[in-house]
């Protein structure tokens, strides 16, 4: 039985809710966006979802399914390989909820023999922190792939290497880590993983998702492989078992936008699940790359995304959820060649979503720094271009220090911005990376906005 709550996520999930329709004009910006970005690239079809304000406003087909399916449709379920370990790492945060294993866990108290498991976390599994080998880092199917697999011969031959580091001290992605967590995940469920995962997550959403080694064959999208500039050619799918709890998954765009709502609205599993799932992962020596577990979260042209890309032979997925503005865009396509997934992805973003408020259109004005660089070290800085504040800044003593240290460095030989510019305190702040032979400094300016504001700001560093 489900809990009174879930069982109202269930009802709403199985009848999405449709927001007002895109325009006219952004609709016909779509197609046209998806039906350039497949002519220019030779991706024979994408299918799309997009959602805005929590709900689904678009899902839509695009060119050749398959020899045998000549037009995509928005039913077809793509293979979406590595997005979906987001739901691997999800069913095992829900196990931990339910008592049955802890994320802190060792993965020898679960599986014997896999090399640093007294050691390794399943945390660290699922964050791919914990050293174990990838088997598949290749963009193409290897020989050994035309050969059926199971779970523990990938364990077999790659878990059980020497590790590549020490566990948490490094960011590498592994598929070979996914296998091990699928293979715990159904020791503690007691059932099998997409068993685990329908019972949990896919039919209380309405989602309807197959496994991917079912969806090689008729009814289904067939990949395509393109060499170089090459024709564009079925690509012929591995044996079963490969991709398994690191990319078990085919199903439709509205499927994954299902699932995108949940996370938007925090709605279905518990809050603090959804947030360990978006954390970035802190690796021991306090960096990190965004990771977290199954998904990304990074802040992209102005924007906080949690996202995941996926790729199977002959296919690549992008799903990207924009926390912010309630939105997500989800783009399959059945071509492992091309960016054609993220142009499509960052063209709808343009066209449905609102300008982020900290996008700054602006130069960054390498040519007015540079000059501001060379007045500074000769000595000779022109206070028209400053503020009141920057020529209150810049007295003779903090002159004098510029023009003797700089002047010691010799000429100015790189120069290059440390990021986009954005908008801070009413000002546009740029920072750059300068190199005066190996002398490596840092640069932070603000200044009015426009093309040649003043500096209000011009403050060089060491690096």
């Amino acid at each position: 039985m489900l809990r009174p709550a879930f069982a109202l996520a269930a009802l709403l999930a199985a009848f999405p809710a449709t927001a007002q329709p895109l325009t006219a004009q952004e609709s016909a910006a779509v197609d046209a966006l998806v039906n350039t970005t497949l002519s220019d690239t030779g991706v024979p079809s994408a299918s799309i979802a997009v959602v805005r304000d929590g709900k689904i406003v678009l899902a839509k087909a695009y060119g050749k399914a398959s020899e045998a399916i000549p037009t995509a449709t928005p039913d077809l379920r793509y293979q979406i390989a590595s997005n979906s370990k987001q739901f691997t790492a999800m069913g095992l945060l829900l196990l931990e909820d339910e008592g049955k294993l802890s994320l802190d866990d060792h993965v020898s108290k679960w599986l014997p023999g896999i090399s640093g498991g007294d050691t390794i976390t399943i945390r660290q599994l699922l964050n791919h922190t914990s050293g174990l080998q990838d088997f598949w880092p290749q963009d193409y199917m290897f020989e050994t792939m035309t050969h059926p697999t199971a779970p523990q011969g990938i364990v077999d031959r790659w878990a059980k290497k020497p590790l590549d580091y020490v566990p948490g001290t490094r960011w590498q992605y592994s598929n070979t880590g996914y296998v091990v967590a699928g293979m715990i995940l159904e020791k503690a469920a007691g059932e099998p993983l997409m068993s685990y995962l329908r019972r949990k997550i896919f039919a209380p959403l309405g989602m309807t998702p197959v496994d991917i080694d079912d969806s090689n064959g008729p009814g289904f999208p067939q990949g395509y492989h393109r060499y170089a500039l090459g024709p564009v050619r079925v690509a012929t799918p591995p044996a079963r078992g490969w991709l398994w709890a690191a990319g078990e998954l085919s199903m439709t765009p509205t499927d994954i936008a299902k699932w995108d709502i949940a996370r938007l609205n925090r709605s279905l599993l518990p809050v603090d699940d959804w947030v360990a799932q978006e954390a970035p992962t802190i690796r021991t020596d306090g960096t990190t790359n965004g990771y977290g577990l199954g998904v990304s979260s990074h802040l992209t042209r102005g924007r906080q995304i949690i996202d995941h890309g996926g790729e199977s032979v002959g296919f690549l997925s992008q799903n990207s959820v924009y926390p912010d503005s309630k939105a997500a865009i989800v783009v399959f396509t059945n071509a492992d060649f091309s960016g054609a997934t993220g142009t499509i992805t960052e063209g709808i973003e343009k066209i449905v979503l609102a300008s982020p408020a900290i996008t700054v259109d602006e130069a960054p004005r390498t040519d007015d720094v540079r000059a501001a660089i060379a007045a500074l070290t000769a000595g000779t800085l022109d206070r028209k271009l400053l503020t009141g504040n920057a020529n209150f800044y810049f007295t003779p003593e903090v002159l004098g220090d510029y023009r003797t240290s700089m002047s010691r460095l010799g000429p100015l030989t790189g120069l290059e911005p440390a990021g986009p510019p954005r908008l801070r305190g009413g000002f546009v702040n740029r920072n750059f990376d300068l190199k005066f032979g190996s002398k490596s400094l840092r640069l932070v300016t603000y200044a009015e906005s426009g093309a040649h504001g003043r500096w209000e700001q011009f403050l060089i560093m060491p690096q």
